[in-house]
C-alpha cells in the first residue's frame, strides 16, 4: 500500500519566501505579515492592506480580510491624510527616544483604517486634519508619525 499524497496547496501570503536579502523580519523590525507595510515606509509610501474580494481596507497588517475573512490582499498606498478620532498627551517617559509630553492620537485614514500614531506638533484636538510624516530612526525603517494639514 502505498502512502497517501499530501494535498498540494498554494504558498500563503503571509508566509515568506526564503532569500539571501536581508529584511526587516531579520532585524526583528518586523513580521513576513508587516514586511511590505516597513518596505514601503522605506520609500516614504504609507501603505494599507485591501481586500481584492470586498474593496475594504484595513491596518495593521493581517493574513485575512476582517469584513469577509478573504486571504486575497494587496497592498495600496494610502493618502497619508486622516483626521483626529481620539487624542491625549503623555507626560511620562516611556522610551528614550520619545521624551515626554508628546501626543498620541487615533487617527482614522481617509481609506478608512484607525492607526495610532504620534502627533508632532504643539498642540491638536479630536476632529484636525492630520498628513503623514516621517520620523526617521537608526537602523531601522521611518515611522509614520502626523502633523497638521494646511487648510
Amino acid at each position: 500500500m502505498e502512502p497517501a499524497a499530501l494535498p498540494s496547496r498554494p504558498l500563503q501570503p503571509w508566509c515568506s519566501p526564503v532569500t539571501e536579502q536581508l529584511s526587516f523580519s531579520d532585524l526583528g523590525a518586523a513580521d513576513p505579515t508587516t514586511e511590505p507595510f516597513w518596505r514601503a515606509c522605506v520609500q516614504g509610501r504609507l501603505t494599507v492592506q485591501r481586500c481584492m474580494a470586498c474593496g475594504g481596507h484595513q491596518f495593521y497588517p493581517r493574513p485575512f480580510c476582517l469584513s469577509c475573512e478573504a486571504t486575497t490582499l494587496e497592498w495600496v498606498d494610502a493618502s497619508g491624510a486622516g483626521t483626529i478620532y481620539s487624542i491625549t498627551t503623555v507626560r511620562i517617559p516611556v522610551s528614550d527616544d520619545l521624551p515626554p509630553p508628546y501626543l498620541l492620537a487615533l487617527v482614522d485614514l481617509d481609506e478608512g483604517p484607525r492607526l495610532l500614531t504620534n502627533i508632532v506638533a504643539p498642540s491638536a484636538q479630536i476632529g484636525d486634519r492630520v498628513a503623514v510624516a516621517w520620523r526617521q530612526r537608526a537602523g531601522l525603517p521611518p515611522l509614520p508619525v502626523f502633523t497638521l494639514a494646511d487648510e
